[in-house]
């Protein structure tokens, strides 16, 4: 057995029961899931066995009148999905960002403290972590009752159940999912570029958008994505701080699979997700490979 024969057999047996593990219960339910979203859904639940595409039309407006009526509040929940999703991409990078340089120049000591510091709240429960949140936003939580000692309102805001509770959920709980991207790319990032730019005679506002904001770029894009996807299809933080008035689709799918009991509906809510985070890592995946082909200057 030559050398290249035996490492791949050594690949195969350390990737082999992981592969397999991945093809039985991530691909399997996913092919089960998309199967049933182009079937009939069952009169008392279930699926009926013949092909529906109205599932996705139902969503998208191309539903068959006869079986089922178009109603734009699914189109109007997936869009605030997508803007709630978005807005905590935001919110969390302009906390990590500069967080991310101001940690990387600490001393080593300073930098392992901040960065436990960060992963902290994985350790605790996250229904915990909500309703701490709720016992804070809400009408008489301690927020609104120190705005009211302090006179700086006359009545108690309307914090709770709202969009802006969800951000604060969301931007709360993926922070650190931003952070450690974001955090690896200022780490690797060539500070003599920087030096060099300004002995040249660039400005801070060109020095950044020529240097330090491209070399950073790949870890942006990276914790936006892996911020983005989950909040896209996060059920608990809307449920808990949005209450019954904020749909977002992640309650929608949970509600059509265990209290409408319209699986092929809710199939369709979830490939429409997939779909939207497939696009994306399919850019991201894209652009990582084209700039990884770039060639290195001097060469």
């Amino acid at each position: 057995m030559n050398l290249q024969t035996r490492d791949r057999l050594q690949l195969g047996t350390l990737l082999g029961p992981l592969s397999l593990f991945l093809a039985i219960f991530f691909l399997g339910p996913l092919f089960i899931m998309m199967v049933t979203s182009f079937l009939a859904p069952g009169l008392y639940g279930g699926v009926e066995w013949h092909f529906y595409p109205d599932n996705f039309g139902r969503i998208l407006g191309f539903a068959d009148p006869a079986f089922e009526e178009y109603d734009p509040i699914y189109i109007a929940i997936f869009l605030r999905s997508i803007r709630i999703a978005a807005l905590t991409v935001i919110v969390t990078l302009l906390v990590c960002y500069p967080a991310a340089f101001q940690i990387s120049r600490l001393s080593e000591r300073w930098k392992n403290i901040s960065l436990f510091l960060i992963t902290l709240p994985f350790f605790t429960s996250l229904i915990v972590r909500l309703f701490v949140w709720v016992l804070l936003l809400r009408q008489t939580g301690l927020i609104n009752e120190l705005l009211l000692k302090t006179g700086l309102i006359n009545r108690p805001l309307e914090m709770i159940y709202t969009d802006g509770a969800i951000i604060v959920g969301m931007v709360y709980i993926f922070i650190p999912f931003m952070f450690m991207p974001v955090y690896a790319s200022v780490e690797k990032l060539d500070w003599s570029l920087v030096r060099a730019s300004q002995d040249l005679g660039a400005g801070p506002v060109r020095t950044f958008l020529r240097i330090i904001l491209p070399l950073t770029l790949p870890g942006i894009v990276g914790g936006s994505i892996i911020v983005f996807i989950p909040a896209l299809g996060n059920f608990v933080v809307p449920a808990v701080l949005g209450g019954a008035k904020v749909q977002m689709l992640g309650n929608l799918i949970e509600q059509q699979f265990l209290s409408a009991r319209n699986w092929p509906f809710g199939s369709a809510l979830a490939m429409l997700v997939m779909s939207v985070m497939l696009v994306l890592l399919f850019f991201y995946v894209r652009q990582e490979s084209r700039g990884s082909q770039i060639p290195a200057p001097g060469r």
